[in-house]
């Protein structure tokens, strides 16, 4: 098998790693136990009944109104039914849409329910408190409401209820995957459907797509400023590793279409041009695509580089098919900002049946760190700072993770790939993923953090392989590295393993950010990226 480049020559080459599989237990619930809101509500002050005019002081006084006033417990009705997240917020709807009678609850058959149509998802009310409730948490307090009345909560309630929360995290993540993958082809038909040639949106388009840009409008704007650019620019082992790539393998590229997703200052597409490619397809949202067509426009390339902005998922390109497709896409602890998520889409749409997506290959990998001086700095800090006490800091300092370089030698650890991906084969619902690992220590010390890092390979038909990584080991580069420091460090010891699993989902409220949770012997471990 050929070697990798390595454009700064400091890590030795290696052949491709193995494919891990990625377990694919259920997240515990305990997933979210550092979820927080991020903003303020803006919730009104009062909540209207389901099932008459009466306003009401809370979301609880709802519930007890409708169970003693209208003799209808709507906590029995989402666990009979078993609802999740969406059959909620469609059953409340339902109920205020069709104005349906109390009693009409009652006796419902478990399929087909009333309320299973897609319309049912458009709130019927302006920020209706209900819609903003959590089920599983309504239900929950049911629960210990019941157990307070009584005293006290028995051993069999307890183990009840875990069993009980088990289940709703095993279905909940079954559903999340379906759904996942429904909408990924969902876009797909959309696409097909409803955009044309131009690049700006339909006025009409619908309200979820309009939601979706207020979201990313923040995303998009950041990449607008210049300083970002000059940053990724000027990071020689990112944009050297694809240049390399390109101009070693001119083969690859000779008389290709290529499309370059999220093209910035259209310095890849520029590479492709250089390599032989045919016609190159440039495509950014944010407004540095303007600075990129003078750029383009200055080298003389403009002959062979179009440029469309525009999220890929709402233009339409000038051909049916490419070639080649080639991103930037990677983010912090390799999946933050969720950007692959679009060259995936790009992938399904576009991609010509023997085509392929560079880089190909990426590996997400962990290992230990002894820190005590930067653990000090960031977390035994709170215990006196200037004479006071402010340890309860912790609970919102420590599951923040940090991006910051880590030293080579506070490494105490040999390194473990939790996750591959293959860009050409990955489907959206395994960018989510819980994984086991193993930690073989090299230094008999406290561990303090663990520490995630990324490696690249362009690899798929390539004459001369390319790699880089963003490991503590080698070259910096501006991705750094992701720490999770943890709260209590605990003694490790040379030689030995240490065991423990990590999952990785999105943030529900901020697709862009990360949940990282890892299940180490001291117990659980929430971090959220953003």
């Amino acid at each position: 098998m050929a070697e990798y480049i390595n454009p700064r020559g400091d890590a030795p080459a290696e052949e491709m790693p193995e494919l891990s599989d990625g377990d694919d237990d259920d997240n515990d619930e305990d997933l979210w136990q550092w979820a927080e809101e991020d903003e303020e509500d803006s919730r009104p002050a009062t909540v209207t009944c389901l099932f008459c005019d009466r306003l009401l002081s809370s979301v609880p006084a709802t519930l007890q109104h409708c169970a003693a006033d209208h003799q209808v417990n709507l906590v029995e009705v989402i666990q009979r039914h078993h609802l999740d997240d969406y059959g909620y917020i469609k059953m409340i709807n339902f109920i205020r849409s069709t104005k349906c009678d109390a009693s009409g609850l009652t006796g419902l058959p478990d399929a087909p329910l009333p309320w299973e149509s897609e319309d049912f998802l458009l709130p019927v009310l302006q920020d209706d408190p209900l819609l903003q409730t959590d089920p599983e948490e309504l239900c929950e307090d049911a629960s210990l409401s019941v157990c307070s009345s009584s005293g006290a909560q028995s051993h069999d309630a307890l183990q009840q209820r875990t069993h009980a929360a088990e289940e709703r995290a095993s279905t909940s993540e079954q559903a999340l995957t379906r759904a996942m993958d429904d909408l990924h082809k969902l876009k797909l038909l959309a696409q097909g459907l409803v955009l044309n040639a131009e690049t700006s949106r339909p006025a009409n388009q619908s309200a979820v797509a309009d939601l979706r840009e207020d979201e990313d409008e923040a995303y998009f704007s950041s990449y607008g400023h210049y300083s970002i650019h000059e940053e990724m620019l000027k990071d020689k082992v990112r944009t050297e590793s694809y240049r390399d790539f390109m101009y070693s393998n001119p083969e690859v590229f000779r008389d290709k279409v290529v499309l370059d997703v999220g093209c910035g200052t259209g310095i890849l597409a520029m590479f492709a041009a250089r390599a032989g490619a045919k016609q190159v397809i440039a495509v950014d949202q944010s407004e540095i695509i303007y600075k990129a067509m003078d750029i383009v426009r200055s080298n003389q390339l403009e002959d062979k580089i179009t440029l469309i902005k525009g999220r890929i998922e709402d233009i339409k390109l000038p051909v049916e098919k490419v070639d080649i497709i080639i991103s930037e896409w990677m983010g912090y602890f390799l999946l933050f900002e969720s950007m692959l998520d679009s060259v995936l889409y790009a992938r399904d749409r576009y991609l010509a049946d023997g085509g392929s997506v560079y880089p190909d290959l990426c590996n997400l990998s962990l290992a230990a760190v002894g820190d005590a001086q930067k653990h000090r700095d960031h977390i035994a800090f709170w215990d006196d700072v200037y004479g006071f006490n402010m340890a309860c800091m912790k609970q919102a300092v420590v599951p923040e993770a940090m991006v910051e370089m880590v030293k080579e030698d506070t490494l105490i650890s040999e390194p473990a790939v939790i996750q591959t991906f293959d860009c050409n084969k990955v489907c959206l619902s395994e960018l989510e993923f819980a994984s086991d690992f193993s930690l073989k220590m090299t230094n008999t010390t406290e561990c303090t953090a663990l520490v995630g890092y990324f490696d690249i390979f362009f690899d798929k038909g390539c004459g001369n392989k390319v790699m880089f990584s963003t490991s503590p080991r080698v070259t910096k580069t501006h991705w750094k590295q992701t720490v999770f420091l943890l709260e209590k460090p605990f003694n490790v010891q040379a030689g030995e393993e240490l065991q423990g699993k990590i999952s990785v989902c999105k943030n529900k409220k901020d697709p862009r950010a990360l949940w990282v949770t890892f299940d180490l012997p001291d117990g659980k471990h929430t971090y959220n990226l953003q």
